[in-house]
């Protein structure tokens, strides 16, 4: 059965993900994966062979779409890299994503680490 993975990140973190995205492109190949509008953008310019599903930007509701995805089950993970130095506007989207998590016991990583340890779960 085909896992989905959501990929999120701020912006000072984009090209730490598109990096991680990199790394694991073999695995990630064979993943369905959700982005936010900038951040799936930015990784289908360097990885063109993936499936990516943009919803959103995130600060345009792209969270939340995400969030509902969480909510209705039809995620396997979570890879959000945060920025925790600079502060966020749209701070409590980004919580409540976090929050959401949490709550339906997905897998999240915020870190590339994190990340690699989620891969290593679910694939």
């Amino acid at each position: 059965m085909t896992k989905t993975i959501a990929l999120v990140a701020h912006d000072a973190r984009k090209d730490a993900l598109v990096e991680w995205v990199g790394r694991h492109i073999n695995r990630l190949d064979g993943v369905d994966i959700v982005a936010t509008g900038t951040t799936g953008g930015k990784i289908l310019q360097t990885h063109e062979s993936l499936r990516i599903v943009t919803v959103k930007s995130g600060p345009l509701g792209g969270d939340q779409q995400i969030g509902a995805m969480i909510a209705d089950g039809k995620l396997d993970g979570l890879v959000f890299f945060v920025d925790p130095l600079s502060p966020m506007p749209h701070d409590v989207d980004i919580k409540a994503l976090m929050r959401l998590a949490a709550v339906y016991d997905l897998p999240l990583a915020t870190s590339p680490s994190t990340a690699d340890a989620i891969l290593d779960y679910l694939l």
